[in-house]
């Protein structure tokens, strides 16, 4: 063999391989065709074209490397050898790739690959190396990069798993062998194409005998017929997968497959009883529930609805039954009154059935069930019961007081059958119009009627039993008030009725009609005629149309409004019916001047104000307006005028001279209570109450008591003694106004040579006096010589 072209010799052992097939020891070479002169042709091929061996690099086939290697060495991969290796040291051996340096490390001068690690063939299958020879010396490449595979050999080191834990199923109870209830699936992550690690085998564990499973595809059928949901409802299956066909030494897993039975209607309704007996007073309310009655179906949901009928009774119409479908129970309605007198026991046959029937099981047996149910009448003691429900009266207006104008009649429908007592609901009849005997039940008038008040009157006649007076009835009692004709007709409107200055003899002014509250039976026929009074100096007539109304009609050709600008005609109007009634109504006709065709152009004003007359009603409505605004006026003056007596001040700083005039009049000679001049002779004097004009008073003090200086011959100190205690009262009064006042005292003093020409001052004299001059002085000074003139025993007295 060439130097030049060396050959690489790699053996790869893999002893633990030995006994796997397609292990063993195997070497790799890399030749250049033989030796010299050995190339040639070798064969043909299929097509006879010859087959001639080329020139080949490196040669790798997959190699092999067990996984989950527990030895405590390093795993030896390999060896790579080649021919320019003489031993000396002087190749290099280079390995790269996947894992290169951390899983497989090689031995630069002996060419040994080991892997360092526990592989695991489920984290990667294989890995991809590059392996190549270089001088150590001079990293010359002595051999091409060539790159095999190492494949990590799978052992059973998975378990299979479910990919549900637990499942959940359901299939129709009573279902036949092989129904098909679910699919369970296992997966195992050995390599399936190796060995029978992923081969998966499915058993039963838990739920046999009701359950099977096919090995191969996991497919859960039932394996029992009539698994019945109301023996047993819910199945527990414990479901292995295991992998190596299920060979011994195969690793598996379970899983718990939940499988419930699904309710069909395979079971009759069935009452629990063959009788029902319920009890009912007698005054139940018609619709209120008598009883109700229920089967069992041992089905749920929409196979146990049950429908609940009538099929026989020996009261027809009496009772009704209607299903509740929340509680599926028969609910007895009562339709017709019940009465313990009449009948005291009911029999009714009732039938149940199912809705919702499944035709495959018909052959269980119908699927119905039938009952009797006693309903057995209490009786209570009832209320009187009237004959008739109403009861309608007649009564003419003009009836007389206490005349019968019909009874109503109650008895007790009782056994016992008590006495009935009669009354009237006051409520309906207020007015006490009518009363009831209350032994017989005879209605009778109290009150004069008026059918054109009250056409009806609707009262209510109470009925109570004489030993329960707690149990009465009430009947509507309807009276109608005949008419009576008591009511004369009279005008049907207030006229408005004029005539022209220049109106004909014979015409027609003005069409009138009656109205009468009265309603006779033949209907109404009024008679309308002039006045006996007025006929003779009648300036008008009144012609009956002998259809219930009359022309008002000239008697002359012209009219003149200066002499008389308003006519009173006095109008007659009767009636037809019996007894006649009759009244005088008057039309007032206005004198107007009109234009020849006899449109009103001016009426006198005296017409016109007669015309525009109002009404009571009016007058005082505008009579209390007047007194309204009246009033309101008087208040705003008070009110103005109360202003007007606020203080002086109305700030604190207005502070300015004041004079107050009080211009108080005296009254005269004779007015002796006006004001006692004596007070300013006599500071002793001192007033009960005094309040000052020029504010308005709040509160009042007590008036300070000074005593009386000494009486002193000094006629100027007497007065500065008395305006110095005037003056000092001022300045301790707090009602007194902030700024000055001046006050005027009109002070005389003591007196005089001449002494006082006043008789006044007599008062606080305590000296006797003669005033019998006073008679000298003529009858004007009577009276005064009268009062001072008599004698002292007369004035002691």
């Amino acid at each position: 063999m060439d130097r030049r072209r060396a050959c690489v010799l790699m053996v790869l052992w893999a002893a633990a391989h030995l006994s796997c097939p397609g292990s063993g020891l195997r070497a790799l070479r890399r030749t250049t065709g033989g030796r010299r002169g050995a190339a040639g042709l070798t064969g043909e091929d299929a097509n006879g074209v010859p087959l001639r061996r080329s020139k080949r690099g490196w040669m790798w086939n997959q190699f092999f490397l067990l996984e989950e290697y527990t030895g405590s060495d390093m795993q030896y991969v390999g060896k790579l050898h080649s021919d320019s290796d003489k031993g000396d040291g002087s190749v290099r051996y280079v390995l790269t790739g996947e894992g290169a340096g951390t899983l497989f490390k090689i031995d630069e001068k002996s060419g040994d690959i080991h892997a360092t690690k526990r592989l695991d063939r489920e984290e990667k299958s294989y890995y991809i190396l590059h392996a190549k020879a270089v001088n150590r010396f001079t990293s010359e490449a002595l051999e091409g990069e060539s790159e095999f595979i190492i494949k990590i050999h799978d052992i059973n080191d998975n378990e299979p798993r479910f990919t549900k834990d637990p499942y959940m199923a359901r299939v129709p109870e009573m279902s036949d062998i092989g129904t098909s209830v679910i699919q369970v699936t296992a997966t195992d992550a050995d390599d399936a194409t190796y060995g029978n690690s992923a081969r998966v085998v499915y058993s039963i564990l838990e739920g046999q005998p009701y359950f099977s499973v096919d090995p191969e595809t996991g497919l859960i059928k039932t394996a029992l017929p009539g698994m019945d949901r109301e023996v047993k409802e819910n199945y527990q299956v414990v479901i292995q997968a295991k992998d190596m066909a299920g060979q011994m030494g195969g690793l598996s897993g379970t899983t718990t497959v939940s499988i419930t039975l699904s309710d069909v209607n395979d079971n009759p309704p069935r009452f629990t009883k063959t009788l029902y007996e319920f009890r009912v007073p007698e005054t139940q309310e018609l619709g209120s529930e008598v009883g109700a009655i229920r089967a069992l179906d041992a089905d749920i949901g929409e196979n146990a609805e049950m429908d609940y009928r009538i099929i026989g009774s020996d009261g027809p119409g009496m009772f009704d039954i209607v299903t509740n479908r929340s509680t599926q129970e028969g609910v007895i309605v009562l339709r017709k009154p019940l009465d313990f007198e009449k009948k005291r026991q009911y029999s009714l046959r009732v039938q149940v059935e199912n809705v919702h029937i499944n035709p495959r099981f018909f052959s269980v047996g119908p699927f119905r069930d039938e009952a009797t149910i006693k309903i057995v009448v209490e009786d209570v003691d009832e209320p009187p019961v009237f004959e008739r429900p109403s009861y309608v009266m007649e009564a003419k207006e003009d009836a007389a007081r206490n005349t019968v104008i019909g009874s109503v009649s109650a008895t007790d429908p009782d056994d016992r059958s008590s006495l009935v007592r009669y009354s009237i609901d006051r409520n309906t009849d207020m007015d006490r119009v009518f009363n009831v005997h209350a032994g017989n039940g005879s209605v009778f008038i109290l009150r004069e009627l008026d059918r054109e008040e009250h056409a009806w009157h609707n009262i209510s006649v109470i009925a109570t039993e004489f030993n329960n007076p707690r149990q009465i009835s009430r009947v509507p009692v309807y009276i109608k008030v005949l008419d009576v004709n008591d009511n004369a007709p009279t005008f049907a409107t207030n006229y408005e009725t004029f005539v022209c200055e220049n109106a004909k003899a014979n015409q027609r002014i003005q069409t009138i009609s009656a109205a009468d509250p009265d309603e006779p039976p033949g209907g109404h026929r009024f008679f309308f005629s002039l006045a006996q009074e007025a006929a003779g100096k009648a300036n008008f007539s009144v012609r009956d149309n002998k259809d219930n109304t009359a022309w008002i009609l000239t008697r002359r050709n012209s009219y003149n409004s200066l002499q008389q600008s308003v006519h009173h005609v006095p109008v007659v109007i009767s009636d037809g019916d019996f007894p006649m009634q009759s009244s005088t109504n008057t039309l007032t006709i206005r004198v107007c001047t009109c234009d020849r065709e006899g449109n009103m152009k001016l009426c006198n004003a005296e017409a016109l104000t007669a015309r525009a007359g109002l009404s009571t009603g009016a007058l005082v409505a505008i009579l209390l307006c007047v007194i309204i605004l009246l009033m309101i006026v008087v208040l705003f003056a008070a009110l103005r005028r109360q202003r007007k007596k606020e203080p002086l001040i109305i700030s604190k700083e207005d502070v300015r001279d004041n004079v107050v005039s009080y211009n108080d009049e005296g009254g005269g000679e004779e007015d002796t209570q006006a004001f006692d001049i004596g007070t300013l002779r006599n500071p002793e004097a001192i007033e009960e109450s005094k309040q000052r004009r020029d504010i308005v008073p709040e509160t009042f003090y007590p008036p300070v008591r000074r005593p009386a200086p000494p009486p002193t011959r000094d006629h100027n100190g007497d007065v500065r003694d008395f305006i110095n205690q005037r003056l000092q009262d001022n300045d301790s009064d707090p009602t007194a106004p902030p700024y000055d006042s001046l006050a005027t005292y009109a002070y005389e003093g003591s007196g005089s040579v001449a002494e006082s020409l006043s008789s006044l001052e007599s008062v606080t004299t305590e000296g006797d006096q003669d005033y019998h001059y006073l008679s000298e002085w003529g009858p004007r000074f009577k009276k005064l010589a009268d009062m001072y003139g008599g004698d002292d025993s007369d004035r002691d007295s």
